[in-house]
């Protein structure tokens, strides 16, 4: 943990985890081995400029697409992609769904359309291969709110989608990030007008069934100013035999004075390979409430950049994660405080089991100028089995002399005296384990203000204690 005040430059990066620190130590034999980009790299997509959708945004899709084209696949020697190896994803193979594709495809389950906040919907999309259905409350509507997927919203909405997109997560930002910009043709525009308030909680799932498909994703919040909403947003589908791919961008933006509670949640099948780039923009007096949750996917790799724009903006992210299996979570956490007085609290905790890895990678970047910055990152992990491995990373960059940042991380086994303690009660081993990894996660619990989350979060944590290793 450490604590900055009164420095006029100050900068911490840990960019090793004590295992990787370890390795270093090492004495290791040198071997000359020669090896090209290409070889170190996974094989590169099938797709082609045709690819792209047609309607409003085709413009837009080509300067993409323009963009897409110029990165190459990343690979380790890539400081973001270090601990993340592509070279199993099967890029080539993968196809984009053709149009009502999901009716031929396994139908989302009905407990994924339940409400996970209040009892009620105030609107309610389902993104499907080829497809999507909407539902939007008409009192909403009078109101001006626009909560529609982005087929519509290209038809009825152009001048405004066109205005918004791209302005937040630009195509630039890496190859995901033009790839979905390029090919997304499902997904989600949600407008808010200044001063509106939404009582209701909206929600969208996007399910992708089907293996050799490629789901691409573009989600647009936008909430004006004074404005204020809860979104929730689930992306899952089935396990299946076989390699799928998601590919996606999240956009937020957070007017003057507006508040956002936005969930999300992965439970993706154990053959997808996920891929996305968030980005909430905070404005001056905003304040944002971001809820992750991720507990599918075979590989994840995952950006999200929370920038407080404005003076007194404040964002919280907390982050819930727990892998089984084979599985590999990399999330990628940047906490941009750019202006002064301005808030950030990042807590992210993550269980383990069998021989499944997790990556943590955070910074808090205090820009030139933003004094009086109070910023807050951990990240906890909880080893349940000896072949888990969680890196954990955090950073500090601070440019700014009037500041408060603390930072910790810590990667723990599973102890055996609280285990003994409660067998000691009579409960069983099972029930004994259960208790203990509930109570590791119960400071994210208390963070979710939803009923219908924490419960969701919780089944979640007994559905993994279940399986076997």
């Amino acid at each position: 943990m450490s604590k900055v005040k009164g420095h006029k430059s100050v900068i911490f990066d840990l960019r090793l985890s004590t295992f990787d620190a370890c390795l270093l130590m090492q004495e290791k034999p040198k071997v000359s081995v020669t090896r090209t980009r290409r070889d170190s790299a996974a094989k590169e997509f099938s797709f082609t400029a045709d690819s792209i959708p047609a309607g409003g945004l085709k413009d837009v899709r080509a300067k993409a697409w323009d963009a897409f084209t110029k990165f190459s696949m990343p690979i380790t020697t890539d400081e973001a992609w270090r601990r993340t190896d592509l070279r199993l994803l099967p890029a080539s193979d993968f196809k984009i769904p053709k149009e009502g594709a999901f009716e031929d495809l396994p139908v989302v389950p009905e407990s994924l359309l339940k409400p996970l906040t209040g009892e009620q919907h105030g609107g309610q999309i389902t993104l499907l291969p080829g497809g999507s259905r909407v539902d939007l409350d008409p009192d909403l509507v009078s109101k001006g709110v626009i909560f529609t997927d982005i087929r519509t919203a290209e038809r009825e909405h152009t001048e405004l989608l066109n205005k918004l997109i791209g302005t937040i997560v630009k195509p630039e930002d890496g190859k995901f990030a033009a790839l979905a910009s390029a090919l997304a043709g499902n997904g989600v525009l949600l407008y808010v007008p200044k001063n509106v308030q939404v009582e209701t909680p909206l929600h969208s799932v996007l399910w992708g069934p089907g293996t050799d498909l490629a789901h691409f994703s573009h989600l647009i919040v936008y909430v004006e100013d004074g404005a204020s909403v809860t979104y929730v947003h689930e992306a899952a589908s089935p396990n299946e035999t076989g390699h799928a791919m998601h590919a996606g961008i999240v956009e937020i933006h957070v007017g003057k004075d507006a508040n956002l509670r936005f969930v999300e949640l992965q439970s993706w099948g154990r053959h997808v390979w996920n891929f996305s780039h968030e980005r909430a923009r905070v404005e001056r007096g905003g304040n944002l409430d971001w809820i992750f949750g991720a507990v599918g996917s075979r590989l994840t790799k995952n950006f999200s950049d929370l920038d407080l724009a404005g003076e007194g903006s404040v964002g919280r992210m907390s982050g819930f994660y727990f892998t089984d299996g084979t599985q590999h979570l990399d999330h990628d956490t940047q906490q941009n405080h750019l202006a002064p007085h301005t808030t950030s609290d990042l807590l992210f905790k993550g269980a383990l089991k069998g021989k499944s890895r997790s990556v943590w990678q955070g910074m808090i970047y205090v820009a030139p100028g933003a004094q009086k910055t109070d910023g807050y990152q951990a990240n906890r992990n909880l080893i349940l089995d000896e072949q888990a491995r969680a890196d954990s990373i955090p950073g500090l960059e601070i440019l700014a002399d009037d500041v408060r940042c603390t930072h910790g991380a810590t990667v723990g086994k599973f102890e055996k005296e609280p285990l003994f303690y409660l067998k000691s009660l009579g409960i069983a081993q099972a029930e004994a384990e259960r208790l203990v990894v509930e109570g590791f996660f119960d400071p994210i619990m208390q963070r979710i203000p939803f009923e219908g989350v924490r419960e969701r979060f919780q089944q979640a944590i007994q559905d993994k204690l279940s399986v076997d290793k």
